[in-house]
C-alpha cells in the first residue's frame, strides 16, 4: 500500500528579489513565506532545508519509537535536532549533510542498546531514505 502526501509551493520574481510560500495537503501550514534572503541570509523565515531537518528529526523520532517497542521498550521521551548542510558546490548548491542529535529517555535500556537501536532508526528511517529515492517530474508550461 502506497500512501501519497502532498506539499506545494508557489514562487514569484526572481531569485534574490522573489518570494514565495509553501504550503501542506494536510493544512497544518499554507502558505508558509520563504525566500533568498530567509535561505542564504539569515533572515528570520522559513527556507527548505529546514522543512527537511523538521521532517528528517520527526520522521527519524517515530522511526525510533517503533524500533523501541519491537524490543519491547517505550520512551517518556524522544527529542531530535537535526542540522542540514547546505554546500555551494562546483555545479551549484547541495546538502551534503543531515547530523541528528538525538536526547532520549527510555526506561530499562543501557547506552549500548540504545545507540544500537537509534543507528537502526537512522538507517530505516523514510527520510534517511529520501536521496535514494527515484525522483520523477511531469513538467508543463502554462500561459
Amino acid at each position: 500500500m502506497a500512501i501519497k502526501k502532498k506539499a506545494s509551493a508557489v514562487w514569484n520574481g526572481s531569485l534574490k528579489e522573489g518570494t514565495g510560500a509553501i504550503s501542506v495537503g494536510s493544512g497544518a501550514f499554507k502558505d508558509l513565506p520563504y525566500g533568498f534572503k530567509q535561505r542564504f541570509e539569515g533572515v528570520q523565515g522559513s527556507n527548505p532545508e529546514e522543512l527537511i531537518g523538521a521532517a528528517h528529526a520527526g520522521c527519524f523520532s517515530m522511526a525510533l519509537s517503533m524500533i523501541l517497542g519491537d524490543a519491547g521498550l517505550t520512551a517518556t521521551e524522544i527529542k531530535t535536532d537535526a542540522e542540514v548542510t547546505l554546500d555551494q558546490q562546483d555545479d551549484g548548491f547541495a546538502i551534503t549533510a543531515i547530523h541528528l542529535v538525538l536526547r532520549a529517555k527510555v526506561p530499562g535500556t543501557d547506552e549500548a542498546q540504545f545507540k544500537a537501536l537509534a543507528d537502526k532508526a537512522k538507517v530505516g528511517c523514510p527520510v534517511s531514505k529520501v536521496l535514494n529515492a527515484t525522483i520523477t517530474l511531469d513538467a508543463a508550461l502554462v500561459s
